[in-house]
């Protein structure tokens, strides 16, 4: 190959007055975009970066147009794949609203009936250990909408990443590279259907089923940095009009829609004191959302946890901890091959208080954590060129347990009867993981 190029290079000046009226100055801005309508969310990297996608030429290529981007790759095209298994992360372990913190009941035995068993409307996102009665049911409906702006305190809109040739040890043209800032725009809404039943005055079992709605643009821009050549024709990008040029926009988009992963929640009350009370719980994932479309996992999930509460006049605290096993996905293995890996486990809290300001009205307050154990990170890192000179922004990938905290704020409000509307917003409080600023929810529920 290098003896190839070698050759290749004592034919330019003859090619070069063939093309010098198709060969540009450098451009000062892209001028080009190439567009890739993708088959599948998950491989939205994957295919902005390849045939359909990022393409360069080269001085072999002109005759017949090949393309020449086989000789460059890097991590980014391969490893930010881990986006998307971030993002599904994200969607499925986002706290709905609990089932049972609306309202909850207790038997009097002494007026033989069911009375309130709490004089608020509890936490939003998160549990207490009330229950809601035997022979209870409530019913919900949650929104939440998200747009996904930082990745490991990396901005999402300037994602530097470079692309290196094949064997670039052996230097001459193989030193040239394609420098990237990728800007990634993902918005995400999640919609939720769930109902509670009290199977006896200390067991709930709950169902959540969600809707899941993803849309996601990747844009490139790439630049051929000629560190071992000074020939625009070694490496180029070729427009649909055939000129050349060394600077060009890539951008890749897709949608998808449908059902996510369904979770199925038990919890049995094991004390309940006059001020205080304990729940034990456990939650079951099941995989029926489409993987490859990022709308769920692709792997079951168990997580047990506990429920702490208590009630001091308007004032009622609430603690929650819980694990969650996950299984495997082809989102943490190999997409190509079908090849499924294990998701990275985690430990999941909370701790907050609700007030209650009005016989209508309840305060909620909480802040929530997600510790992902041994998982996929991302950093900013560079790039140190073979010239000994050239040092270019970059990201590099590597494993580690990511904390990622976020507080809650919201109101519970009864309009009438026993129906409640609710409404929240969720705000980060450290970079950690995929991230949005504020993700605002509304709701509604109504037990009967």
């Amino acid at each position: 190959m290098v003896q190839r190029e070698h050759m290749l290079v004592t034919g330019i000046a003859a090619v070069m007055a063939l093309m010098i009226s198709a060969a540009p100055a450098r451009a000062q801005a892209p001028p080009y975009n190439v567009t890739v309508n993708v088959s599948e969310l998950s491989r939205i990297f994957t295919e902005l970066y390849g045939p359909a996608g990022l393409v360069v030429n080269s001085l072999a290529d002109l005759a017949g147009g090949v393309s020449h981007s086989a000789h460059f790759n890097s991590g980014f095209e391969s490893e930010f794949s881990q986006f998307g298994t971030a993002l599904t992360g994200q969607i499925v372990s986002l706290p709905l609203p609990a089932p049972a913190s609306g309202f909850t009941y207790q038997f009097d035995s002494g007026l033989g009936v069911f009375t309130r068993s709490t004089s608020s409307f509890g936490p939003i996102l998160a549990e207490r250990a009330d229950t809601i009665g035997a022979r209870r049911v409530t019913i919900g409906f949650a929104y939440q909408r998200l747009a996904f702006d930082s990745i490991e305190n990396i901005d999402l809109r300037s994602v530097p990443a470079v692309f290196t040739h094949d064997d670039s040890q052996l230097l001459g043209g193989r030193e040239d590279v394609i420098t990237t800032v990728n800007t990634i725009e993902s918005e995400v809404t999640r919609s939720a259907a769930f109902l509670t039943y009290g199977v006896t005055n200390n067991l709930d079992v709950s169902i959540a089923v969600p809707f899941i709605s993803s849309d996601i643009v990747v844009t490139s821009d790439a630049t051929i940095r000629r560190l071992g050549t000074r020939i625009p024709q070694i490496h180029f990008f070729r427009a649909a009009d055939d000129s050349i040029g060394d600077r060009r926009l890539f951008t890749a988009f897709g949608h998808a829609s449908g059902p996510g992963d369904i979770t199925v929640r038990l919890k049995q009350a094991i004390k309940k004191g006059q001020t205080h009370g304990l729940a034990l719980g456990l939650d079951l994932r099941l995989p029926t959302g489409d993987e490859r479309e990022l709308l769920g996992t692709g792997a079951p999930a168990v997580q047990p946890f506990a429920a702490w509460s208590a009630t001091y006049g308007t004032l009622s605290p609430h603690i929650n901890l819980g694990y969650q096993w996950n299984g495997s996905s082809i989102l943490a293995g190999d997409l190509d091959s079908g090849v499924a890996g294990d998701l990275p486990d985690v430990v999941v809290y909370a701790l907050g208080a609700v007030v209650a300001v009005h016989p209508r009205v309840t305060f909620a307050l909480d802040v929530l954590g997600r510790y992902i154990i041994d998982s996929p990170r991302v950093r900013l890192d560079e790039f140190h060129a073979l010239d000994g000179r050239t040092v270019l922004p970059n990201i590099a990938f590597d494993t580690g347990s990511i904390n990622e905290l976020s507080s809650a704020a919201g109101l519970k409000i009864n309009v009438a009867g026993r129906l409640l509307v609710n409404t929240n917003l969720l705000v980060r409080l450290n970079s950690g993981g995929l991230r949005d600023k504020i993700s605002p929810l509304v709701g509604i529920e109504y037990a009967f």
